[in-house]
């Protein structure tokens, strides 16, 4: 199916700030973002952003937008888009999306992802605060060792447009599982809780990154000659898909 005349919109804009920004690559994020310590009970942040009404939807799309945008210290948008303009970008509705854009800035702000402030005449300026929610000052993931990447084109090509906030999340989720492996792996379900994903989320996202052509999911043996083996799911990225365009619908 193509894309509307309101997803064609959003993806102009979408490109037009990957420009301005002169994102190449992959954009990184820390992996704290995306799964909790071995040690901590409590959700990881991307698991937060997406709990709630809509499913998160619009500031998952808001805060990843941010932070794509947002490329130097002290990686804040001195100019950002207004609530209209987010909800261009975002392929949201005119007449209610410019609200649900201004609701979830303040919720981000609340919850410290982001810090806001009012500008004379314009939309407050916005600053991204540490990726894992503890409203520190944002470090650059890439000083700081191991990231999770994800390529520009996931923006560029309106892949965080078309993929609901379950599938994004389990994308980010096995990015950071799989990390540079290129053949099917098992995550034990120690880890998979680690990423805040209930087992509802988990499927609905394999489901819709299987049929977006993104994730392979294998049955693979377990254990050797000796142990009792079972087969389980291994699971396999191909994130060359994200180069083209997704199947809109």
């Amino acid at each position: 199916m193509p894309l509307d005349g309101r997803q064609s919109e959003a993806l102009g804009y979408l490109r037009g700030a990957a420009d301005k920004a002169k994102r190449r690559g992959h954009i990184p994020f820390p992996p704290a973002f995306v799964i909790a310590s071995e040690d901590d009970d409590t959700p990881p942040p991307l698991a937060r952003l997406i709990q709630g009404g809509r499913g998160g939807m619009v500031r998952l799309r808001l805060y990843l937008c941010i932070t794509m945008m947002a490329t130097k210290e002290p990686f804040d948008l001195r100019r950002p888009p207004g609530p209209n303009g987010w909800a261009q970008m975002l392929a949201l509705d005119p007449k209610t999306g410019p609200r649900r854009v201004a609701s979830n800035l303040k919720w981000l702000e609340e919850n410290k992802f982001i810090d806001l402030q009012p500008q004379w005449g314009r939309p407050s300026a916005i600053t991204l605060l540490s990726a894992t929610g503890d409203g520190g000052v944002y470090t650059q993931p890439r000083d700081e060792g191991r990231y999770v990447g994800m390529p520009v084109e996931f923006w560029t090509r309106g892949w965080l447009l078309q993929l609901s906030p379950t599938a994004t999340a389990l994308l980010f989720a096995l990015r950071e599982a799989l990390g540079g492996h290129s053949e099917p792996r098992y995550l034990h379900t120690a880890k998979r809780q680690r990423y805040g994903l209930s087992s509802d989320t988990w499927t609905k996202g394999r489901k819709e990154l299987e049929a977006q052509g993104l994730l392979t999911v294998k049955r693979e043996p377990q254990g050797d000659f000796y142990d009792y083996t079972r087969l389980r799911n291994a699971y396999q990225l191909t994130v060359e898909r994200l180069d083209d365009s997704p199947s809109w619908s």
